[in-house]
């Protein structure tokens, strides 16, 4: 399971400031960083035991914005590691030095991003011609 784990978030560091540096089967964590100085890291649930994956921070400047992740992993529900990462992501949003995103661009942009085909968006952006 950890190979496919790590594949997802080298998929998510693909297209965010983060880069995953380390990645250690062994304990299931996995450890993020992203100029100028922002580090998280997750920790992976053993798939058997059904726990929630679990967002952490040695700096104390970072660990403040994790509690919106944070919050979100222990609301109801599975969560995959590519939703959680880009609740952290959302969350480090300000200390990276992005502009905030709303909830509703957010899902937009989640949504472009899965779909392939590029014409999909155009038709939905333009006001409809009937």
């Amino acid at each position: 399971a950890g190979g496919a784990l790590a594949e997802a978030a080298e998929r998510w560091c693909a297209r965010t400031p983060f880069q995953l540096i380390a990645a250690e089967e062994t304990e299931r964590r996995m450890d993020f960083y992203a100029e100028p100085g922002v580090s998280f890291y997750v920790l992976c649930p053993e798939a058997a035991c059904g726990d929630n994956f679990h967002v952490w921070s040695e700096s104390e400047d970072c660990l403040p914005f994790l509690q919106l992740a944070q919050d979100y992993i222990s609301s109801c529900g599975k969560k995959t590691l590519h939703e959680i990462l880009e609740k952290v992501f959302k969350s480090f949003r300000p200390l990276l030095g992005l502009p905030d995103v709303d909830d509703d661009a957010f899902e937009e942009y989640n949504a472009d991003v899965e779909e392939e085909e590029p014409e999909a968006d155009h038709q939905q952006m333009g006001v409809s011609q009937q």
